[in-house]
């Protein structure tokens, strides 16, 4: 199964592309796409979109996941953030790939076994989940490839397959 996994943004998108096989991950490829301060939402946006359909071409994943929004402090930022996950999203299912959802929680707890792990414990299991050298840089490159790894821990649940048939049912 090749998952690409991304952390969005709109400054910057962590995008990342594994191969599952049993308990086995290997990293296909892995990246940022990145729009330049000062230019429009809009133009933000559409670049994002370009870019991520760009590398659904390339990789041609069975399935994207990508972390689920949550708002922090600042309402401005997460509508932002909203909204490029909206694009990234239709990238996918324009693409005919199903999109899968995950909270910081599951991400946390399917790389580390620990649902209150630090993001450097995540980052450092991640690395050596994939036999990567060092942590991806920037780190929602590596987040990315995190969120990647939980979908493959999640397509293995009764549950999931269950959630998998009905999606493919409609």
């Amino acid at each position: 199964m090749i998952i690409l996994g991304i952390d969005p943004g709109y400054a910057i998108v962590g995008w990342g592309v594994i191969e599952a096989q049993s308990n086995r991950f290997r990293p296909v490829a892995f990246g940022a796409i990145t729009t330049p301060a000062h230019t429009g939402l809009d133009s933000r946006l559409q670049m994002i979109y370009d870019d991520v359909v760009e590398v659904i071409k390339r990789s041609r994943p069975d399935a994207v996941s990508i972390e689920k929004l949550y708002f922090n402090t600042n309402i401005t930022t997460g509508i932002q953030v909203a909204q490029a996950r909206g694009v990234i999203i239709l990238a996918a299912r324009q693409a005919g790939i199903p999109v899968y959802e995950y909270t910081p929680l599951q991400v946390k707890t399917a790389v580390t076994g620990y649902g209150k792990a630090k993001k450097p414990q995540v980052m450092e299991m991640t690395r050596r989940l994939l036999h990567l050298k060092e942590v991806p840089k920037p780190d929602d490159t590596a987040d990315a490839l995190a969120i990647a790894i939980t979908h493959t821990q999640a397509a293995g649940t009764d549950l999931r397959r269950l959630l998998m048939q009905r999606r493919n049912d409609t």
